[in-house]
Protein backbone atom coordinates (compact mmCIF):
# COMPACT_ATOMS: atom_id res chain seq x y z
CA UNK A 1 0.00 0.00 0.00
CA UNK A 2 1.30 3.31 -0.70
CA UNK A 3 -0.57 6.45 -0.05
CA UNK A 4 -1.85 6.58 -3.65
CA UNK A 5 -4.07 4.00 -2.46
CA UNK A 6 -5.97 6.49 -0.21
CA UNK A 7 -8.72 7.23 -2.09
CA UNK A 8 -9.56 3.27 -2.56
CA UNK A 9 -8.73 2.36 0.41
CA UNK A 10 -10.42 4.70 2.72
CA UNK A 11 -13.87 3.81 1.00
CA UNK A 12 -13.20 0.57 1.30
CA UNK A 13 -12.70 0.99 5.01
CA UNK A 14 -16.00 3.55 5.07
CA UNK A 15 -18.09 0.60 3.63
CA UNK A 16 -16.78 -2.09 6.12
CA UNK A 17 -18.93 -2.97 9.04
CA UNK A 18 -17.65 -2.24 12.63
CA UNK A 19 -14.79 -0.45 11.28
CA UNK A 20 -13.01 2.42 13.81
CA UNK A 21 -12.32 5.22 11.25
CA UNK A 22 -11.07 8.23 13.12
CA UNK A 23 -9.48 11.42 12.33
CA UNK A 24 -6.53 10.32 12.99
CA UNK A 25 -7.05 8.48 9.29
CA UNK A 26 -7.17 11.36 7.14
CA UNK A 27 -4.62 11.12 4.41
CA UNK A 28 -1.91 13.11 5.73
CA UNK A 29 -1.98 10.54 8.89
CA UNK A 30 -1.81 7.65 6.76
CA UNK A 31 0.59 9.03 4.98
CA UNK A 32 2.99 9.91 7.63
CA UNK A 33 1.62 6.14 8.98
CA UNK A 34 2.94 4.67 5.91
CA UNK A 35 6.42 6.80 5.64
CA UNK A 36 7.14 5.38 9.20
CA UNK A 37 6.08 1.44 8.11
CA UNK A 38 7.69 0.80 4.67
CA UNK A 39 6.63 -2.28 2.88
CA UNK A 40 4.13 -3.71 5.69
CA UNK A 41 0.92 -2.59 4.93
CA UNK A 42 -1.34 -4.22 1.18
CA UNK A 43 -3.96 -4.14 -0.84
CA UNK A 44 -5.70 -6.90 -2.41
CA UNK A 45 -6.48 -5.93 -6.15
CA UNK A 46 -9.44 -6.96 -8.74
CA UNK A 47 -8.24 -5.75 -11.98
CA UNK A 48 -7.43 -2.09 -11.23
CA UNK A 49 -10.24 -1.79 -7.90
CA UNK A 50 -8.86 -2.23 -4.35
CA UNK A 51 -10.77 -5.04 -2.70
CA UNK A 52 -8.67 -5.51 0.06
CA UNK A 53 -6.24 -3.73 2.35
CA UNK A 54 -4.29 -3.78 5.83
CA UNK A 55 -2.74 -1.40 7.41
CA UNK A 56 0.44 -2.56 9.59
CA UNK A 57 2.82 -0.87 11.71
CA UNK A 58 5.74 -1.57 14.01
CA UNK A 59 7.28 -0.01 17.16
CA UNK A 60 10.32 -1.86 16.66
CA UNK A 61 9.46 -4.41 19.06
CA UNK A 62 5.60 -5.88 18.05
CA UNK A 63 3.63 -5.36 14.99
CA UNK A 64 0.14 -3.81 15.12
CA UNK A 65 -2.43 -4.57 12.55
CA UNK A 66 -4.62 -1.32 12.38
CA UNK A 67 -7.02 -1.93 9.77
CA UNK A 68 -8.04 -4.58 7.72
CA UNK A 69 -11.10 -5.09 5.42
CA UNK A 70 -11.90 -6.98 2.50
CA UNK A 71 -14.62 -5.90 -0.11
CA UNK A 72 -18.03 -8.07 0.77
CA UNK A 73 -18.61 -9.23 -2.68
CA UNK A 74 -14.50 -10.77 -2.40
CA UNK A 75 -15.13 -12.24 0.84
CA UNK A 76 -14.57 -15.77 1.70
CA UNK A 77 -11.98 -16.32 -1.29
CA UNK A 78 -9.02 -16.24 1.27
CA UNK A 79 -7.61 -12.42 0.50
CA UNK A 80 -8.02 -11.31 4.34
CA UNK A 81 -5.89 -14.39 5.30
CA UNK A 82 -3.80 -13.42 2.29
CA UNK A 83 -3.07 -9.74 3.75
CA UNK A 84 -2.64 -11.25 6.93
CA UNK A 85 0.00 -13.60 5.86
CA UNK A 86 1.58 -10.94 3.66
CA UNK A 87 2.24 -8.59 6.79
CA UNK A 88 3.32 -11.27 9.23
CA UNK A 89 5.50 -12.09 6.49
CA UNK A 90 7.00 -8.64 5.69
CA UNK A 91 7.01 -7.96 10.36
CA UNK A 92 9.77 -11.20 10.69
CA UNK A 93 11.58 -9.67 7.70
CA UNK A 94 12.29 -7.00 10.03
CA UNK A 95 12.74 -8.73 12.95
CA UNK A 96 9.06 -8.74 14.35
CA UNK A 97 8.24 -12.18 15.49
CA UNK A 98 4.69 -10.82 17.80
CA UNK A 99 1.58 -9.06 15.60
CA UNK A 100 -1.58 -7.49 17.76
CA UNK A 101 -4.28 -6.29 16.47
CA UNK A 102 -7.63 -4.75 16.98
CA UNK A 103 -11.14 -5.55 16.51
CA UNK A 104 -14.10 -3.99 17.63
CA UNK A 105 -16.01 -5.70 20.46
CA UNK A 106 -19.10 -6.37 18.20
CA UNK A 107 -16.99 -7.44 15.09
CA UNK A 108 -17.69 -10.82 15.90
CA UNK A 109 -17.06 -12.08 12.58
CA UNK A 110 -13.80 -10.83 12.60
CA UNK A 111 -12.95 -12.28 15.95
CA UNK A 112 -13.85 -15.47 14.84
CA UNK A 113 -12.04 -15.68 11.62
CA UNK A 114 -8.68 -14.67 13.30
CA UNK A 115 -9.06 -17.64 15.78
CA UNK A 116 -9.44 -19.96 12.88
CA UNK A 117 -6.22 -18.20 11.38
CA UNK A 118 -4.40 -18.84 14.91
CA UNK A 119 -4.54 -15.33 16.57
CA UNK A 120 -6.01 -15.62 20.34
CA UNK A 121 -8.22 -13.27 22.83
CA UNK A 122 -5.53 -11.74 25.38
CA UNK A 123 -7.39 -11.94 28.32
CA UNK A 124 -4.16 -10.70 30.47
CA UNK A 125 -4.13 -7.15 29.49
CA UNK A 126 -6.38 -4.35 28.82
CA UNK A 127 -6.13 -1.62 26.41
CA UNK A 128 -5.88 1.86 28.06
CA UNK A 129 -5.86 5.37 25.74
CA UNK A 130 -5.00 8.92 26.57
CA UNK A 131 -6.10 11.85 24.29
CA UNK A 132 -4.40 14.59 24.86
CA UNK A 133 -5.97 16.52 22.40
CA UNK A 134 -9.45 18.02 22.31
CA UNK A 135 -11.31 16.06 20.07
CA UNK A 136 -12.84 13.13 21.08
CA UNK A 137 -12.28 11.49 17.46
CA UNK A 138 -8.67 11.35 17.10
Amino acid sequence: MDISDYAQVIELWSETEAMLLRDADSKENIGKYLERNPNLSFVALSSDKIVGAILVGTDGRRGYVQHLAVDSKFRGKGIGEQLISSAVNALAKVGIAKTHLFVANENLNAQSSYEKLGWFLRDEVRLFSFNSSDSGNV
